[in-house]
């Protein structure tokens, strides 16, 4: 198995040259990697393909006509060999089926030639390659211009023999670095009369001595060996450049966090998990202020096929990516800006909304990089079964509200009334503008789902017309169905109480007819009463998989502008707190910025409050959400929406599942990249 602690050491095939390199091979041609003059030299190099890295190149000389034999053994996944011509062109091929090995056994004349290793698989995929030349080892040259060229001795250990005579009193030999490191230059054989010098690549003498240990840049350089006598020499070529190897993965806080490039690791996985400062202006930072743009490979995910899938233990996704030139890699999802010392590049969805800056909820979660990817389909219908909507006196949508919002037998409006009497908030109003407010329009605030058509209806308050849960349910279905569209219905309302069951076998019989329609339903706001449990329908989740009961989390303060830890579940003494127990699916935020509509009288008034609260709160967020993962690939069926959002879920409290945090906080970039990958054809 590949270790993400240890570099792989490469062993010799035969006697020849012993090997020592890291995993940072080129992947094209032109940084293929040096191995310079390889006649009556074996070789083995153990290296790792990837989904990000697909292709190895390796370069090699002959100075003389000889035979070659290549060999690619070891593999995980399927690969091919490949050798080259110095202009690129195939010469020949070895193509098994799966993980069969690979060989290639070619008389060449003398020149410069490629291998390229190339897969076609997405997973980590280890290889053992073999190169074995014959031929006859020439005589090191005697100048700089005719020195034996050695390739690139990063990660090597390389040893050469040779002889001092009066008609050939030096031999000199070139070699590359590809990053600093300390080079070792010594012989086995040691004596007082053999001696080195070392030059850089401009002829240029850097020292004199029997045994040279030096930290040297990147680059080109030689080494003279000479004596003033005759005499044979075992001279060993070392360089302790910390190799590449391994995996880095960091995880950001719900805050604005600053990440860099430190160690040695190969592949670096970032995950900025939201930002609930992003509105004050904090942003999740990828910082290689280090480095410049032109200096890097730059593959975002947003590009057409662009990208790479990995899977960082929840499941595979779609990341965003840089390669530097030393072939270390980036993959990282969450992040608001990358930083390099020429230029910024602001990666995050910012509407001109004027409060989207105050909907800390929508940088918590994420939204403001789903967005990246979608704003929201026409192959998506939210439904929202609720108290209806505060219609203007001219009977339309309230301001700010997707105009394009559908309704049952004009039960549309709020009645401001339910069986105790007046109800001065429209609540309806309230939790659909959090899904789907009008969004990036320069007025009020800011939906999670731009695109989507909604349908609302009355299911609240036993006002006269009212239509029931399961009547509401079933007419979406139908009408979701006629239009070919997926269907997620927020239920932000529920029975008081704890672990009921079968109050209302209508609806739960519209659920099992329809399995294809995610449910987002309240945990109720009981949970301060001590007792474990969630309320009804909400609870019905520990049926039906096309059911998700949400639960409420603070943001960084509370209703009271008391100071709160992000993600904490909301429980007020006396007050109200988010219900809990077997079946919770997913937090959210709550006492959040929405639009308020009241009447006191005959007359409507429309504002926004900043601390709607309650789960009615936290699950709209999810239904947003829900909506933007549907949205991304519309081929899910709903158990697999609420399937990825759990899985991709910020964890909170104990590690995993638990009664008190379900699956976690709702994480919408990464749940859309997710979404884009199963898309893709990854499990």
């Amino acid at each position: 198995m590949y270790s993400n602690t240890s570099p792989y050491s490469a062993q010799p095939l035969s006697t020849g040259v012993q090997v020592n390199i890291s995993n940072l091979i080129g992947d094209r041609i032109q940084t293929a990697f040096n191995l310079g003059d390889i006649n009556s030299s074996s070789y083995s190099y153990c290296d790792l393909l990837s989904g990000v890295d697909t292709n190895d190149f390796y370069q090699f000389r002959l100075t003389n006509a000889g035979s070659v034999n290549l060999t690619l053994k070891e593999l995980e996944a399927d690969a091919d060999l490949y050798l080259l011509d110095r202009s690129g062109n195939i010469i020949t091929t070895s193509i098994q089926l799966g993980t069969n090995d690979e060989s290639i056994v070619r008389d060449l004349e003398a020149g410069t030639y490629y291998i390229q290793i190339a897969t076609t698989e997405y997973i980590d995929n280890i290889y053992v390659l073999g190169v074995e030349a014959g031929g006859t080892t020439r005589d090191p040259g005697q100048t700089l211009a005719t020195a034996q060229d050695l390739g690139n001795i990063s990660y090597k250990t390389y040893n050469v023999t040779g002889s001092i005579a009066q008609s050939d009193p030096s031999d000199y030999y070139r070699f590359e670095l590809i990053e600093t490191g300390n080079v070792d230059f010594h012989f086995s054989n040691f004596s007082p009369d053999l001696n080195l010098s070392l030059y850089g690549a401009n002829g240029n003498l850097i020292c004199n001595a029997n045994t040279i240990n030096q930290q040297l840049a990147p680059g080109s350089y030689y080494v003279r060996a000479y004596a003033e006598a005759s005499a044979d020499y075992n001279l060993i070529f070392s360089s302790a450049t910390a190799p590449y190897t391994g995996t880095r993965t960091l995880t950001g806080t719900f805050g604005a966090d600053n990440f860099d490039l430190i160690g040695t690791y190969r592949r670096t996985v970032i995950s900025g998990n939201g930002n609930i400062d992003f509105g004050e202006g904090a942003r999740d930072r990828l910082d290689l202020s280090n480095l410049a743009s032109t200096n890097v490979t730059i593959n975002f995910a947003t590009s057409p096929g662009g990208g790479s899938f990995y899977n960082p233990g929840n499941g595979m996704r779609l990341f965003d990516s840089i390669t530097l030139n030393d072939g270390r890699y980036i993959l990282f999802e969450g992040i608001d800006e990358v930083q390099f010392s020429d230029r910024t590049i602001n990666l995050a969805v910012t509407p001109n909304d004027p409060l989207f800056n105050q909907q800390w909820n929508l940088g918590m979660m994420g939204v403001h990089n789903a967005w990246r990817f979608t704003t929201g389909s026409n192959d998506v219908l939210i439904g929202i079964q609720d108290t209806g909507l505060a219609l203007t006196p001219e009977g339309r949508t309230p301001f700010d509200l997707r105009s394009t919002t559908y309704n049952l037998d004009n039960n549309l409006a709020d009645d401001f009334r339910d069986r105790s009497g007046p109800d001065y908030l429209s609540h309806g109003t309230a939790v659909q503008s959090i899904i789907a407010a009008n969004t990036n329009n320069g007025s009020g605030m800011s939906g999670i789902n731009w695109g989507s058509e909604v349908y609302a209806v009355d299911v609240l308050g036993g006002n006269v017309g009212d239509f029931s849960l399961s009547r509401a349910t079933t007419t979406m279905a139908e009408f979701a169905a006629s239009k070919g569209k997926r269907l997620v219905i927020n239920m932000s309302l529920g029975y008081d109480g704890f672990n009921q069951n079968g109050l209302n076998p209508e609806f739960e019989a519209a659920v099992i007819a329809n399995p294809n329609v995610l449910f987002v339903i309240s945990a109720g706001n009981d949970g301060d009463q001590g007792r474990i449990g969630l309320g009804y329908p909400a609870n019905l989740s520990q049926r039906f998989n096309n059911v998700m009961a949400v639960g409420a989390s603070w943001g960084k303060q509370d209703y009271y502008g008391r100071t709160r830890t992000p993600g904490t579940r909301i429980e007020y003494a006396g007050w109200w707190g988010s219900q809990y127990g077997p079946g919770l699916t997913i937090m959210a935020p709550s006492e959040v910025i929405a639009r308020e509509a009241t009447r006191y009288t005959t007359t409507t008034y429309y504002d926004y409050m900043d601390d709607f609260n309650g789960t009615s709160a936290a699950a709209p967020n999810i239904t947003g959400v829900a909506s933007l993962v549907w949205s991304a690939n519309p081929n899910l069926s709903a158990a697999q929406v609420n399937q990825i959002l759990c899985q991709t879920a910020t964890d909170l409290g104990r590690p995993g599942y638990d009664i008190y945090y379900g699956n976690g906080f709702v994480n919408a970039d990464v749940a859309v990249r997710r979404a884009i990958a199963i898309g893709s054809g990854y499990a």
